[in-house]
Order: structure tokens, then C-alpha cells, then sequence
């Protein structure tokens, strides 16, 4: 008998009574599983085995929960193939599960697929630049997207093209597997590594190794939500690394502090911006080859113990909250089986500091007589014919390399100094550039409500008009980052900008009309900080004259090279709304 013999009341009865006689088997050491079917739950499953427990100790499975213990969502290839030999999308909680392929159905924004790839430290191949944009004039919109992930998206995807979607990106070495739901992300890393004169570590093999190691354990897709990890190096490109679930930095240690003196990572964990919190330092440092074994186990700890019963509680951040720091660590201790080695701040030597907008224009490499160029892509999109000409720089000009950023850009390395000219005459012909105002060479947009169901505003759109409105009024001789960001969820990630703005709507008379929450003073690296609000529900039209005014109250009331945020902390919030209101002035 089919549950469709049963009312929507009974069908939530026999789900409760078979959760009960579920946690009554566990209660009793005997088998869990499949009741009736006497099949023991392997051990390895951990995702199962923390889902027993919830259950045992009387807590509800959220429906996510549910979905993943009734199948797992690695094994759901043939039922993509199927809906797309019909060429249909799935449906309901299905929706979420194709994420674990990284396809991701993104009506009603687009009726269409949206493809998130993966790549460790965001480093790819010119070969695989080529493939993707044949992919994006063959299978989806005819552009791809740089993420905040240093990653790129295919959009515009039909249903009856996801199959091969992935099937390509096998055929390139790539994949997308886990890049959505409950699932490590991709692992960010500096995109500089192995070429920049002031790093302590190149990032890539540790990215690399960790980036392996889960899509070889499938134990490791059993996540309550989704994780992010990165490495930075030290160089001269913020990671933003503060901003992720595990955050590992390079420091040298100095003499005497307990430890052989020597470069590791400084271990963080626990960063969500959208939920405004940046990653808890631990005190804990990390040989670079023990790297994927202290993600490996932190991960582990996550799965066994992360929540499964609320959704909005259920990233590590909240495990934190939960434990407090030393017993969570405690625990990564006894799931590694080795102590952890703590080192005092003090013991760190200052390291050079980074460049805000380090991703843009021609830098010298630590190779003699090779120089590296950062080209930036309006707001992280790439037509095809763009994809192509990047692919055939790299190759011509350099060593096939091109370097991903968290920024929406990216990088072309291992140029030779006397053909630098040539790159860059190349570059503008493909309508790029490798220059920018200090407004445009911070401005950061998530997709927005042109590919996003959640957003309540037109990001891209609107971050582009913004720009262009401010570049013809004022010349800021400072970086300045601007985040926007369509919803909540601060894909942007807009609370760690100079100037964040999120998405509203915003009441005017009857009507509702699209604006942004503003929120000033966040940061990264050495000024990592979470901006606050300001200002609540700005109509969009209203926004480029207040930020105006805020800009030019900067540059005219600073100290010398008094940087964005460091001025704006020492006004209070009604103070810089007034600024804000001192000059509207006409379009």
C-alpha cells in the first residue's frame, strides 16, 4: 500500500511511529535501518548514524533530513538522467537533492538549470577555459558567472542538457559534485600561489589535497549543511578566508614558543558572515602537510554533531555556539588521536600586508622577469567569445594558467615582461580591462532576482549603474569595496565591505520598489570586521546621491591615508547618515 492510500494526517502519524520504533531500536543496540528489513546501518554512513542519534534522543528530522536518510543524493544520477530524457526539471525536495550534482533548478527566476563547478584554489587550465565556453554556446546561456568562490556557474541550462553537463565536465577534469546543498563548497586558496614574492605558503597543494579527499570519501557528503574551507598563503591577494567554516592562514613562528619556530597555518573555524560572524581564531597552528587531516577530522565532528532538526541553526558556527570553543576542539583532538599544538599570538611575525585590490593591474612575480595581470570581468560575467580569447592569452602570452579570485575576477600568471604590452592590447580588444576606479575594482554582486529565486533586487543591474553613476561624479583615491548582495543569505557577502548594501523592498506610497539595506565599516584580513547598519529599506533611486555624499565626506574629513573604515568607525550611525543626506544632488 502506496501512501497515497493514506490522508496527509495519517501519512505524518506513520512517519512519527516509525521514528519512535526507530529510536526504541537504538534504545535496545538493535540494528537500525530500513525497519522490517533487518539491514544494519554501516558505520561509515555517518550521516545515517548521527541521524539514528537525533532520532533516539527524540528530535524531528527536518525534511532535508528525511530526504537524504531515504536515499543518497550521490546515487541520484539516473533519476537526473531520467527527467531530462522528458526534458523536465525535478519537483519539491528533489530540488535540493539534484544540488549534490550541482545542478541547480533555479525557477522562477530562469526556468533552467544553473551548473556550479568546482576547482581547487580556483586555478583551471586554458584547455578547460575552452571547454567551458563551447559548454555554455552548446548547453547553457552562452556565458559563465565568477563566483565569490572563485568559481564559475553555467546558467541557462535546459533540463534536457544537465546529463551531459556533467558528463563534460568529466571529460574536461572538472566536476561539480557537491558544489551545491549539504556539502563542503569549493576550496578557496590564494590566487597567487607559487608566484607571489611575499608568500609564506603555496596554497595549492594543500587546496588540492582537501579538494580530493572529499570527492574521494563519500562519508564526507553526509554534512547538516553546507561548509566552506580556504587557505591563504600570505600573498598579496586577500582570500577572505575569515569568512569560512575552517580558515587557515600562514604565519611563522618565531623562537621560543614552545613549538619549533617555522612556518604553519593558523587554524580559525566558524566563519558566516550572512549570519555575521567571522571565523574564531583557536590558538592552534597546523603543519602545511597536516592540512587535510585537520579538515578531515573537524568535518567528521561537524557530521556527528551538527543539528539536524533546524535548518537556520545547523552550520558549525552554531555548534560553536553550542559547545563553546574548547570542548569542539576537544573533540577534533580525540577524533585525530594526536594533541593539538597551541602557540600565542605573540609568537607570529608580522607578515607584509595585502593589497586591497591586489586582483587588478600588472604585478612582478617571484620568478624573474615574469609578471602576472589582473583583468577584471564586470561583475563576474564572461560571454563565450570572452572565455575563448582569455583561454588563447594564457596560452600565447603565458603558461596556460588562469587564476580564479574570490573578487570575480581573474588573474593570467607567468608572462614574460617584454610581452606584457601585447596581453594587455589583447585584453581590450576582448572589451576587458586591467584597470579600474577604486570604486569598480572592489564592486562585488551575487547573481540577483535576474537568476535567483531569493533575491528581492536586481544586484548585477543595479551594481553596475551604481558604479557607472559615481565613477562620472567623484574620483576616490583610495580602494573601496562595495558588496551587493540580493537577500540574506550574502552571497555578496556584504557585511564584510566598506560599503555593503542588501537587498529590500521598500515601501513607497502603495507600491513596493526594490532598495537595500546600507551597512558600513566591514573588512577583511588585517581589518576583518563585520559591518553594521546604518540605515534600513533605501529606495534604489535614493542610493547613488547618499552614497555620494558619504564618499566625499570621507575624502574631505579623514586623517592622512585614513582608510574608509577606519573613518567610519569613529562616527556614530546617525553621524553618517547625516553625511549621507548632505549631498542629493540631480542626476
Amino acid at each position: 500500500m502506496n501512501d497515497a492510500s493514506f490522508s496527509g494526517e495519517q501519512q505524518e502519524y506513520l512517519k512519527g511511529f516509525m521514528s519512535g520504533v526507530e529510536a526504541r531500536r537504538s534504545a535496545m543496540g538493535l540494528p537500525l535501518g530500513p525497519v522490517g528489513q533487518g539491514e544494519a546501518v554501516d558505520s561509515s554512513d555517518l550521516q545515517r548514524v548521527a541521524q539514528d542519534r537525533t532520532v533516539a534522543s527524540g528530535g524531528k528530522l527536518v525534511p532535508e533530513e528525511e530526504a537524504k536518510r531515504r536515499k543518497h543524493p550521490l546515487d541520484r544520477f539516473d533519476d537526473i538522467s531520467s527527467l531530462a530524457s522528458v526534458d523536465k526539471f525535478p519537483k519539491g525536495i528533489d530540488v535540493f537533492l539534484t544540488k549534490f550534482h550541482g545542478l541547480f533548478y533555479v525557477a522562477p527566476a530562469q526556468d533552467s538549470f544553473m551548473c556550479r563547478l568546482r576547482m581547487p584554489g580556483g586555478i583551471l587550465q586554458a584547455h578547460q577555459f575552452r571547454g567551458v565556453a563551447e559548454m555554455a554556446d552548446e548547453l547553457a546561456g552562452g556565458y559563465a558567472d565568477i563566483t565569490t568562490r572563485a568559481n564559475l556557474q553555467l546558467r541557462e541550462i535546459p533540463a534536457r542538457h544537465g546529463p551531459e553537463v556533467l558528463l563534460r565536465l568529466s571529460e574536461l577534469g572538472l566536476t561539480s559534485r557537491g558544489s551545491g546543498a549539504d556539502n563542503v563548497r569549493n576550496v578557496t586558496g590564494s590566487p597567487t600561489a607559487g608566484i607571489d614574492p611575499q608568500e609564506l605558503i603555496d596554497t595549492r597543494p594543500h587546496a588540492r589535497a582537501i579538494h580530493h579527499h572529499i570527492l574521494n570519501h563519500r562519508e564526507l557528503f553526509g554534512l547538516p549543511r553546507k561548509f566552506n574551507i580556504a587557505f591563504d598563503g600570505g600573498g598579496r591577494v586577500p582570500v577572505l578566508q575569515e569568512t569560512n567554516d575552517i580558515a587557515f592562514t600562514a604565519v611563522t613562528v618565531r623562537e621560543g614558543f614552545g613549538v619549533e619556530a617555522g612556518v604553519y597555518y593558523r587554524l580559525a573555524v566558524g566563519g558566516i558572515t550572512g549570519h555575521r560572524d567571522l571565523a574564531r581564531t583557536t590558538g592552534v597552528v597546523v603543519c602545511a602537510d597536516d592540512t587535510t587531516r585537520m579538515c578531515d577530522a573537524i568535518l567528521r565532528v561537524f557530521i556527528a554533531n551538527g543539528d539536524r532538526t533546524n535548518r537556520n541553526k545547523s552550520r558549525l558556527k552554531y555548534l560553536l555556539d553550542g559547545w563553546g570553543l574548547s570542548r569542539f576542539l576537544e573533540e577534533v583532538e580525540r577524533e585525530l588521536g594526536s594533541s593539538l599544538t597551541y602557540v600565542d599570538e605573540t609568537a607570529f611575525q608580522d607578515q607584509p600586508a595585502q593589497i586591497k585590490h591586489g586582483h587588478i593591474g600588472v604585478f612582478a612575480q617571484r620568478q624573474v622577469g615574469l609578471s602576472y595581470v589582473g583583468i577584471t570581468c564586470p561583475l563576474g560575467r564572461l560571454t563565450s567569445e570572452q572565455l575563448r580569447g582569455l583561454a588563447d592569452i594564457a596560452d600565447k602570452f603565458g603558461s596556460g594558467t588562469i587564476r580564479l579570485t574570490v573578487w570575480q575576477n581573474l588573474l593570467v600568471s607567468d608572462i614574460r615582461d617584454d610581452q606584457m604590452a601585447f596581453v594587455l592590447d589583447d585584453v581590450t580588444k576582448l572589451g576587458l580591462d586591467t584597470q579600474a576606479s577604486k570604486v569598480c575594482g572592489g564592486l562585488v554582486a551575487c547573481t540577483g532576482s535576474a537568476g535567483c529565486k531569493f533575491a528581492a533586487t536586481n544586484t548585477k543591474s543595479h551594481a553596475t549603474q551604481l558604479a557607472e553613476w559615481l565613477d562620472a561624479r567623484i574620483t576616490v583615491d583610495q580602494a573601496i569595496n562595495i558588496h551587493v548582495t540580493g537577500c540574506h543569505h550574502s552571497c555578496a557577502q556584504h557585511f564584510i565591505a566598506d560599503i555593503g548594501l542588501l537587498g529590500a523592498k521598500v515601501e513607497q506610497g502603495e507600491e513596493l520598489v526594490e532598495g537595500y539595506d546600507l551597512h558600513i565599516g566591514g573588512g577583511c584580513g588585517a581589518g576583518a570586521k563585520i559591518g553594521r547598519l546604518i540605515k534600513p529599506k533605501i529606495a534604489f533611486d535614493d542610493l547613488p546621491p547618499m552614497l555620494l555624499g558619504l564618499l566625499r565626506a570621507w575624502q574631505t574629513e579623514r586623517g592622512e591615508d585614513q582608510s574608509f573604515q577606519t573613518w567610519s568607525a569613529g562616527l556614530s550611525n546617525d553621524a553618517l547618515v547625516a553625511r549621507c543626506l548632505n549631498e542629493i544632488v540631480p542626476a
